[in-house]
């Protein structure tokens, strides 16, 4: 064995083949894979080998799209085999809902420029003569015809040999035994075969993942759940058709339905009892396993499809497939860094390792190598979840998304299990005046306050979040914002480091800014709000599901030394509460005796304030475009500050709000948010010049200004009633498509439907027509030339 690599991949499954060819294929050849077992002998020689372009979003469907097309070609590159079936695929939709559903998820296709199209019923029954679409009440479908299925074995060959032939190795029947980095930041890796010393580490060990962490420190919150399909008789019907039908997708049965060779196969997913297994670990001698069938799990559902296809019924079943699946707490894949490791990165809890692996693969590559990738990796940054994503909470979790695998995922779902981990010490208080929560970063936030039924329209709620709205556009609103994470940052280097680190100047004594902080390839890798609360300390606040990352990024891997420089973490006993609208200085000076003036607190000002005996640092931000104060106390005081804020404020009307009105009130300002602050797009992209600065040296400042547009943001206004778009709605011109939407909401106040989109530079001027497909409908949009509601910031500055 050799003893030196540049990165040692862990793991021969498709996603660790997916690694290893696009690090080659990017010119890093040497690089070694090592596999305990045979290629392929975990989850990934059972699979069901599906590849679809049916996916919603844009970074996890660019994924399924690269997949689909690198194995259209892969056979020619390599020779050899991926079986791949050009059959296309159907979800079928028997109620309004389900309708609105796959209209949302044809959207989203249209968006990333791909095929899909609504079908008929009949149209259905033409493409899948076995399915019974009268007795099932079909009204209609989703049909993407550029999808199929392969033979998941020949994928991660393919893969390989292709890795082989730019020189990269494979080394089988080799298990690594431990992991430990060196002083100089190498990694060790420890195999019964040897050591290997390496740069760089990819954890793609699928069922051993977690274990493999675990030598590194690593907690990962990783499940493994049994998934049956079944395989029945041959289907003498087959021989019939002049096609293969397409893969067919069914929440009725809760699964999936496919030709294999001259037999039906059906997957299964058993929601009402989901099983794990190896919760403890996977035995390391595990290879090609495979478990008892569990029948009174998966019976139900069984005869549920053989309502759908009767033909089916009389078939006998001739095997059973009972293998595992890696499952994590939200069902996307753990892609990145590992949290608080240097060099350590992940490639592991994948659901769809076949269709996930070759996206995954080249987005992890561009990471290691240039220093992004050019798709977003928030969704799937393994550092999205903290150190409250222990055992149980993984167990439990991934049990649940279990029983969601073929379930409308409406916009306001919400999980049900592992509740109530973060809290603010206001938390009571919004319980008490009837908020909706919704999770981030761990945290309870209030969403509004009013109980919602799911949908993909507008539902009761709307009215509830009209009224939050115009309660801080006329009057005064107070919301609970604890779910940021904050870092303290101090030391007679700060302002040097943090200049280093971030791409604006930093700000003079008792003012704030807010930054970018960008990658070495020039794109957002955060965004950050920084108060100067001493000559040389600073406060610095940034989105909760980016704590660990940021963290990470600051102290681990920005590269600027912290000399003299010391962070502590204050995210858990820190709280936030805003007092935003024309009345909020009202309510905030009848709780204090400081001079809370607008000469004493100006906008985008800091200062330390006592509000009702309780210690504040009150920062003059607004991101509702109203007069506002960030109040940033105690969690443990928090909730004594909400009830002398609520107190003052009855006389003015104070009303609670949520992150659903603040949605709306951001748009009306044209203020951007996570979605589209992220890592494939630059300051140029996104309109954030201005928070870049050009006149000092910073991580990513060259490539920053080297970089050219890609396509950038612009605001649109869209006409007619109930038109308000998700996320992910393709936006065309002239017929053609030029872009999609990030966010979305009802601008109440200025009585439009608002989205922000990322569209080619034709389809950007102001005043250009355009349509967003929306639910099924092309909804007339025109671009707007600036923020519709106070374009100027005279509000907020009074």
């Amino acid at each position: 064995m050799q003893s030196h690599a540049r990165v040692v991949v862990i793991g021969g499954g498709n996603m660790g083949a997916g690694v290893l060819y696009h690090l080659a294929h990017m010119g890093w050849t040497d690089c070694v894979l090592l596999e305990k077992s045979e290629l392929t002998s975990g989850a990934t020689w059972h699979a069901a080998g599906l590849v679809s372009r049916m996916v919603g979003g844009q970074s996890l469907g660019a994924m399924h799209d690269y997949a689909v097309d690198l194995y259209k070609k892969i056979e020619a590159e390599t020779d050899v085999g991926v079986s791949w079936h050009n059959c296309g695929s159907l979800r079928v939709a028997t109620s309004p809902d389900h309708m609105d559903w796959i209209n949302h998820i044809r959207d989203a296709v249209l968006a990333r420029g791909q095929q899909a199209e609504i079908i008929s019923a009949a149209e259905v029954a033409s493409l899948n003569p076995l399915y019974d679409v009268e007795a099932a009440g079909v009204l209609g479908a989703i049909y993407t015809p550029d999808d199929g299925h392969v033979d998941p074995s020949g994928t991660c060959q393919a893969m390989v040999k292709g890795a082989r032939q730019q020189g990269a190795k494979v080394i089988r029947k080799c298990r690594v035994t431990h992991t430990r980095q060196l002083p100089s930041g190498a990694w060790q890796v420890v195999t019964d075969q040897g050591t290997i010393t390496a740069e760089h580490v990819v954890n793609a060990a699928g069922y051993h993942a977690r274990q493999l962490g675990a030598m590194a420190g690593l907690d990962l919150p990783i499940t493994t759940m049994l998934h049956h399909y079944v395989v029945t008789d041959a289907v003498p019907e087959f021989e019939d058709m002049a096609h293969e039908i397409p893969v067919t997708r069914d929440d009725h049965f809760c699964g999936y339905i496919r030709r294999e060779q001259g037999s039906a196969l059906i997957g299964l997913y058993d929601k009402q009892d989901p099983q794990a297994v190896w919760l403890d670990g996977c035995p390391w001698d595990s290879a090609n396993e495979l478990f008892e069938p569990n029948w009174d799990g998966i019976t139900p559902w069984l005869e549920n499809c053989f309502e759908r296809m009767p033909a089916l019924m009389n078939r006998g079943i001739k095997r059973v497939v009972n293998g595992g699946i890696t499952y994590t707490p939200d069902g996307a894949m753990m892609l990145g860094p590992a949290p608080g490791l240097r060099n350590y990165w992940l490639a592991c809890g994948a659901t769809v390792g076949i269709a996930w692996g070759p996206g995954a693969g080249r987005a992890l590559a561009q990471w290691m190598i240039e220093g992004s990738a050019d798709v977003s990796t928030r969704a799937f940054d393994p550092r999205r979840f903290g150190i409250w994503a222990d055992a149980e909470y993984a167990h439990k979790r991934a049990a649940e998304d279990y029983t969601l695998r073929q379930a409308m995922p409406y916009p306001q779902h919400q999980r049900d299990s592992c509740r109530g981990i973060k809290t603010s010490g206001a938390h009571d208080r919004t319980a008490s005046l009837g908020a909706t929560f919704e999770e981030a970063g761990g945290w309870e936030r209030p969403r509004f306050y009013a109980p919602e039924p799911l949908s993909w329209r507008r539902s009761s709620a709307f009215e509830q979040v009209a009224a939050e709205c115009q309660a801080v556009r006329q009057r005064v609103g107070l919301s609970d914002l604890s779910a940021f994470a904050k870092f303290h940052i101090e030391g007679p280097q700060a302002e040097t480091w943090l200049n280093a680190v971030c791409a604006n100047h930093m700000p003079r004594a008792g003012r704030t800014c807010l930054t970018l902080l960008l990658n070495r390839k020039g794109t957002i890798e955060g965004e950050a709000t920084i108060a100067r609360t001493g000559p040389d300390s600073f406060y610095f606040v940034t989105g909760a599901p980016s704590e660990r990352r940021v963290w990470d990024w600051l102290t681990l891997h920005c590269g600027v030394p912290m000399d003299d420089v010391l962070i502590t973490n204050a995210t858990d006993k820190t709280g936030i509460l805003a007092l935003a609208g024309p009345r909020a200085r009202d309510v905030l000076a009848a709780c204090t005796s400081d001079d809370v003036s607008n000469d004493a607190l100006r906008w985008l000002g800091c200062k330390e304030l006592t509000v009702a005996d309780t210690p504040v640092l009150a920062l003059r931000l607004s991101f509702t475009g109203e007069l506002a104060y960030e109040l940033h106390a105690s969690n443990a005081q928090l909730g004594a500050l909400w009830d002398a804020l609520w107190a003052a404020g009855q006389s003015h009307a104070i009303a609670p709000f949520g992150t659903k009105a603040l949605d709306s009130l951001r748009l009306e300002k044209f203020y951007r948010g996570g979605h589209e602050l992220a890592n494939d797009a630059s300051h140029k992209d996104v309109g954030q010049e201005r928070f870049a600065a050009t006149d000092k040296a910073f991580i990513g400042r060259d490539a920053m200004l080297a970089r050219a547009p890609q396509s950038r943001i612009a605001l649109l206004a869209l006409e007619g009633e109930d038109t308000d778009a998700l996320m992910g709605e393709a936006v065309f011109k002239g017929g053609k498509p030029v872009g999609s939407v990030t966010s979305a909401a009802y601008g109440h106040t200025v009585g439009q439907s608002l989205a922000i989109a990322f569209l080619t530079e034709d389809a950007r001027q102001p005043g250009t027509d355009l349509d967003v497909s929306i639910l099924g409908r092309r909804v007339k949009a025109r671009v707007l030339p600036e923020a519709p509601w106070d374009a100027k910031n005279e509000r907020l500055k009074v």
